[in-house]
């Protein structure tokens, strides 16, 4: 008898979790969306990481996710790496036109932009895509910025923005109800 089979499945769950990302529609149909699996290794790495980019922004939230992160079963990063704009000088990014969008220079942080705004909803869609897909599949996950933040600061992945998405298979998810290291005021 084996007992706890599933736990065993998070791994093939995870690669069908980020082909729902890839299938994900895409804006004028370009595909710029870059997905990983973390090893057990990197799923280490990066929660390290996160704790680092906490003390250097002063962001405590990012403890309470790298926790998240250590106890997941597997995390997925989902990013972009853009390759152009749309071309439909909408102003969503903040500029009148693509061109002058292009033109001013991209600022970088935990993330590279200004990008254009097409291309983030192609991310976002991917994201919600493959969250979605976790969701069908009973496995509890959490969109987590902080992962994708500190995937992209320290060039864990080869992204301009990135979201993390942690994966676990557990009685009660481990995801919500988290405790915040902040303090409440009374």
């Amino acid at each position: 008898m084996k007992e706890n089979p599933e736990l065993e499945s998070v791994e093939l769950l995870a690669k069908i979790i980020l082909t729902a990302a890839r299938t994900a529609p895409k804006g004028k149909g370009i595909d710029d969306i870059i997905t990983c699996l973390l090893s057990q290794e990197e799923k280490t790495e990066l929660a390290d990481k996160m704790e680092e980019l906490s003390e250097i922004k002063g962001l405590k939230f990012l403890h309470r996710d790298a926790r998240n992160v250590r106890d997941a079963d597997a995390i997925a990063l989902i990013g972009l790496k853009a390759s152009g704009v749309s071309n439909l000088d909408c102003g969503a990014c903040g500029f009148r036109t693509c061109k002058e969008m292009l033109e001013h220079g991209k600022v970088q942080k935990e993330f590279l932009g200004p990008q254009c705004m097409i291309k983030y909803l192609d991310l976002g869609i991917a994201v919600g895509s493959a969250a979605a897909k976790a969701k069908d599949l009973c496995i509890d996950n959490r969109i987590l910025y902080s992962a994708g933040a500190a995937a992209c600061y320290f060039k864990m992945i080869e992204a301009d923005v990135a979201m993390g998405l942690p994966l676990s298979v557990t009685g009660k998810n481990i995801f919500f109800d988290r405790k915040s290291t902040r303090k409440i005021q009374e």
